[in-house]
């Protein structure tokens, strides 16, 4: 039993349900008592005028009846008042229950002779009901009904003891009193707990479940952010959907198509500014930083130019090194993006300049502006990054590349837009650079009209280096003026991701501390004013509550039928009536108690004929049976002890507990048998009317007669077996999960046949006993109090109405319980899905090990991520034949087509990376028709100075096996396409450091002088070939790879250099391999 009782919430958690919840659960419980009692009251002064009574003869009756009347109609308009409900509700339920004990006391000495059993079902009733339909705790109504129970033995055995023994044996009835009022309060008590533990359960779920919506909120808008960060919004949807499909398809996995190609997310929009700005002397600045100086100062840095581009409606499209640019007019077009671009541009800057004039540090800013058309959205499959695309974009490019130090470079278009907004000069072309030579057109330099004002002011402010002390490294120096920018972290808004759904739920602070006991949580009555101190989530956490209210099951719902309670949806009803019920071996164990019980009465009140004996011997021998099948499953160890033949029983309690057309059948069967056995000792009673107390010469003095019939069982059996048929009914109550369908024909079943039998068959049986109990008086008739048969029937009556309502009250329970259990796994799997899909994301953005850093619940924010590696591989492989085979016509829709085809190339270079020999292999960006990889960056930071060379650069052979596996990708590119794309490669190794930096679109990059050097071998390469340092070269040979010298050759910024040929006939010594190109 006690597995019924679930543990004690939280302390919040359980005020709340003491003082609102399930009081606001049992209240229609406590109206519809009152009105039971009530319509019992008329109901009995109905039968009194019906049967002929003068009701002013038996004044006692009379003001028994109108002051229940009376009283109850109070206590029911007092209940009506719902506002009341909370501050008076235990207070009314003690009411009731007094007024209940007063209205049976007061039916016990009105209407006739006093006897043993008189009210006993009465005080049954009111035991019961103090359980299952008050509103008050276990201990609360454990003390009713013991006290209920009492105050009937002690009145009668107080009252009856004294007189003569006219009366049958009191001893044995007051033993049945208490056998039947024991059975009532644990009946009572275990109804009761069956119901606090599906109702707490309820709550509980139904509070998960608020949660697991505000993490599934969280979850959207966590994705929402992240998606955003990453792509527009009007791609964000259209990319939305195809990762949906992914996961619905598995991890990983590409949605079929019913084309060839993959996917193409690009959209071509004119009427655009480009911007490219370059940080100039931020090399040399680097190489003296230390990995977390130089991800503060980049994501300073950039994070301010975030900032200027938002002022400026400019939309920062991808950050290349030290380089920056971004675009104004995107998504949506608007008609003063060069003017928003050159003000970007300035502010730029003059942004520098600050830095410069407060630091002393040697650094410039170089901007160039063009406007015209773009090809813009994302291409590939993995790392995914908003980009354009167009010959206006690499004229804008190469306008930065061939700008001033601390000016915006523009062309003629931007100026034609700028409509006289800026002053401008034309820019000296001597040094240009060979692209704008070509294309022969002029460009400008913007003046900046607040350069002057700020030339004036000088350095007024002093300089942070004097006032920091001279020897402060530059880098430091730099690093300390950033900090004061106060740039945003990169995903912030994900370092508070909640943890998983737990039992114990806390309930929203502000709902807790708004709630008061007198107020009922109604909506509809909520004070003025609340609703205005409550924020969304306690607002959703109201709604919650008040779908569990027990009166919603009156009213239309989408979930059920108002009539029959059934789901609306037949899926949904199939499978709550298949669900598995483990509690069904304890409905059957409290049916055994009432069974019990009745046999203990009939043995107490009978004089026990061998019949009887032997029919209950049989019963007792069936219902062992029916337990031992419900309770096998727990005495598996014992009978595993046993004979092989009688290992399949435990299966049995499981196969009754899954099987619902088994419990049903066992169920019915169960309650049936107590039906049958209330009523047997009636079988041992004459079936003809043959009482002995009609003859006329019977005397009043003849109160030596016995109470026993010739050759039968004693006439209080009779009273006895109606209290044991209303124990009958209980046993139906007992089956909570029993269908209401089936209850209702089994209640009925057992009214019809309680009344056919005593107001019928058996009838005479109660006259007989009023005749015994009545000799010689002169009025010979009782009060309808005190005639069994009316009395009892009007017992079943009230039985039957009382129990039908609960039946249907633990309906709508059950079925509530199993839906919102059902709707918490929904919404968990939902929040599984949206955090599978945040991960996915996110990982789209960030490297699989470093993605946990942002979205663990130990993040700490405060800090950005960096980290340093001593040795990367770094692969750079372009397809430069695509510079020359782009064009934007309209046969190829303005180079859209040039770009699906791009698509492919990247998007096949990218489902390498899912094979497992590349698992090491981290996509780091693309930039045109380049690939940028690296590998090596999985380990641990420092485990590469505590290895050998061999081993620490083991991971090289990954990188060389994947630029021959781009190699072959691309040849069958070029035999489907029918071109002669070839490819070229750079490879360097290293130390690096990695970041995320920008807080708008977080960006994971690599920086160092290993990546410059990589970059450069791919630049200075040569198509088909694989080209790498000397450094490299040698790694590689030490892993037995074969490389050949190329010679010494002129590398931009790093002078002369030796490099090498990787031979890619053989990727190792020995075994023969693809060639690359």
């Amino acid at each position: 039993m006690a597995r019924l009782f679930s543990p004690r919430p939280p302390p919040s958690e359980d005020l709340f349900y003491e003082t609102y919840y399930s009081l606001s659960q049992q209240y229609p419980l406590l109206l519809l008592l009152l009105v039971i009692v009530l319509v019992g009251l008329l109901a009995l002064l109905a039968v009194a005028w019906a049967s002929g009574r003068e009701l002013a003869s038996d004044p006692g009756f009379l003001s028994t009846m109108l002051c229940g009347l009376g009283g109850f109609s109070l206590l029911l308009g007092l209940a009506s008042r719902e506002q009341r409900l909370q501050r008076w509700t235990r207070p009314l339920s003690g009411l009731v229950w007094a007024a209940l004990l007063a209205l049976g006391h007061g039916f016990l000495f009105t209407g006739g002779v006093v006897s043993a059993w008189d009210q006993v079902s009465f005080f049954l009733f009111v035991i019961f009901t103090v359980y299952a339909m008050l509103p008050l705790g276990m201990r609360d109504a454990a003390a009713a009904g013991l006290v209920s129970s009492l105050s009937h033995l002690l009145v009668l055995g107080l009252y009856l003891g004294p007189q003569p023994d006219s009366q049958p044996a009191l001893l044995p009835q007051l033993a049945a009193n208490a056998v039947l009022f024991l059975c009532g309060n644990v009946a009572g008590a275990y109804h009761k707990a069956l119901m606090e533990r599906a109702l707490r359960a309820t709550f509980r779920e139904a509070l998960s479940s608020l949660h697991s919506r505000r993490r599934l909120d969280t979850e959207k808008k966590h994705q929402e952010h992240l998606l955003l960060s990453i792509l527009p919004a009007y791609l964000a949807r259209e990319m939305k959907a195809e990762i949906m499909a992914r996961l619905q398809a598995g991890q990983g996995s590409r949605p079929e198509s019913t084309n060839n190609f993959h996917s193409l997310y690009v959209k071509r929009h004119q009427g655009v500014s480009v911007l490219y700005a370059d940080i100039v002397g931020f090399t040399r600045l680097a190489s003296e930083c230390s990995p977390k100086e130089l991800v503060l100062m980049l994501n300073e840095l950039f994070g301010k130019f975030d900032q200027i581009a938002k002022e400026h409606e400019c939309m920062r499209i991808k950050i290349l090194g030290d380089c920056y640019y971004c675009v104004s007019g995107l998504p949506l077009s608007l008609p003063d993006h060069a003017i928003n671009c050159v003000r970007m541009g300035l502010d730029m800057c003059r942004a520098i300049r600050k830095l410069r004039a407060a630091t002393g540090v040697d650094i410039n800013m170089r901007v160039g502006v063009h406007s015209g058309s773009v090809l813009c959205g994302v291409i590939g499959l993995q790392k995914w990054q908003y980009d354009v695309w167009s010959h206006d974009v690499t004229l804008a490019n190469h306008m930065e590349a061939s700008g001033v130090p601390g000016r915006v470079h523009i062309t003629g278009a931007t100026l034609a837009l700028l409509a006289g907004a800026y002053a401008v000069e034309d820019a000296a072309m001597e040094h240009g650079d060979p692209y704008l030579r070509e294309l022969g057109e002029p460009t400008y330099l913007v003046i900046d009209p607040r350069a002057e004002e700020e030339d004036e002011k000088g350095t007024a402010g002093g300089l942070l280096s004097s006032l920091e002390g001279p020897k402060m490294r530059p880098s430091l120096l730099m690093t300390r003026y950033l900090e004061s920018w106060g740039a945003a972290k990169p995903f912030a808004h994900l370092s508070h991701v909640e943890s998983p759904v737990s039992t114990s739920t806390p309930l929203p602070e502000k709902a807790l501390s708004s709630f008061s006991p007198h107020w009922s949580l109604d909506r509809s009555r909520t004070p003025r004013g609340l609703d205005d101190e409550l924020d969304t989530g306690d607002a959703k956490f109201f709604q919650v509550i008040e779908q569990l209210n027990s009166q919603k099951q009156w009213k239309q719902s989408e979930d059920f039928n108002p009539l029959t309670l059934y789901f609306r949806e037949k899926e949904m009803e199939k499978e709550y009536r298949l669900s598995a019920l483990p509690a069904f071996k304890y409905y059957a164990a409290c049916t055994f108690l009432v069974f019990f019980s009745n046999f203990i009465i009939q043995m107490l009140v009978t004089n026990r004929p061998p019949a009887l004996t032997i029919t209950y011997s049989i019963t007792f021998l069936l219902f062992f049976l029916l337990l031992f099948v419900c309770f096998s499953e727990h005495l598996t160890k014992c009978v595993l002890k046993g004979p092989k033949l009688l290992h399949w029983l435990p299966t049995l309690s499981v196969l009754v507990a899954t099987r619902p057309g088994l419990r049903v059948a066992l169920g019915t069967a169960t309650i049936l048998l107590v039906f049958s056995m209330a009523v047997t000792s009636l079988v041992f009673l004459p079936a003809a009317s043959n009482c002995p107390f009609w003859a006329p010469n019977v005397s009043s003095t003849a109160s030596n007669l016995s109470w026993e019939l010739p050759g039968s069982l004693p006439l209080i059996s009779v009273p006895y077996s109606m209290h044991c048929c209303v124990l009958g009914f209980l046993s139906c109550s007992l089956f909570l999960h029993m269908s209401f369908e089936l209850k209702l024909l089994l209640l009925l079943l057992w009214l019809a046949a309680c009344c056919s039998l005593f107001l019928h068959s058996h009838a005479w049986l109660s006259d007989c006993l009023i005749a015994r109990l009545y000799l010689g008086a002169l009025d010979s008739r009782p009060g309808v109090l005190k005639e069994p048969k009316l009395m009892g029937a009007i017992s079943f009556f009230i039985f039957f109405f009382t129990l039908l309502v609960l039946a249907r009250q633990n309906e709508y329970y059950c079925r509530l319980d199993f839906l919102w259990k059902k709707k918490l796994r929904q919404e968990q799997e939902e929040t599984e899905t949206m955090e599978n899909l945040t991960r996915l994301l996110l990982e789209n953005v960030l490297p699989a090990h470093v993605a946990p850093q942002f979205i663990g619940q130990n993040r700490r924010n405060e800090d950005l991520y960096h980290q340093s590696y001593e040795c990367v591989c770094v692969l750079f492989a372009s397809v430069p034949d695509f510079k020359e085979f782009y064009s934007e016509s309209s046969i190829n829709h303005e180079g859209l087509e040039c770009l699906r085809l791009l698509n492919e190339i990247i998007a096949d270079f990218d489902e390498l990376l899912s094979k497992p020999k590349f698992s090491g292999v981290e996509k780091i960006k693309t930039i045109c028709s380049t690939y940028m990889a690296a590998t090596g960056l999985n380990a641990t930071s420092g485990q590469d100075a505590q290895q050998d060379a061999e081993q620490s650069c083991s991971h090289l052979g990954t990188m060389v096996e994947f630029a021959v596996a781009l190699g072959s990708k691309l040849d069958v590119i070029n035999k489907h396409s029918f071109n002669n794309f070839r490819l070229r490669v750079g490879l360097n190794h290293g130390p690096v450091v990695a970041g995320v930096i920008g807080a708008q679109k977080p960006q994971y990059d690599i920086w160092g002088n290993t990546v410059n050097v990589a970059s450069r071998m791919e630049s200075t390469g040569v198509l088909g070939k694989i080209q790498v340092t000397e450094e490299t070269a040698c790694a590689l040979q030490s892993l037995g790879y074969t490389c050949y010298s190329r010679g010494i050759i002129k590398v931009k910024g790093k002078g002369q250099l030796c490099t090498y040929f990787l031979n890619t006939d053989l990727t190792r010594t020995g075994p023969p391999s693809a060639t690359l190109g």
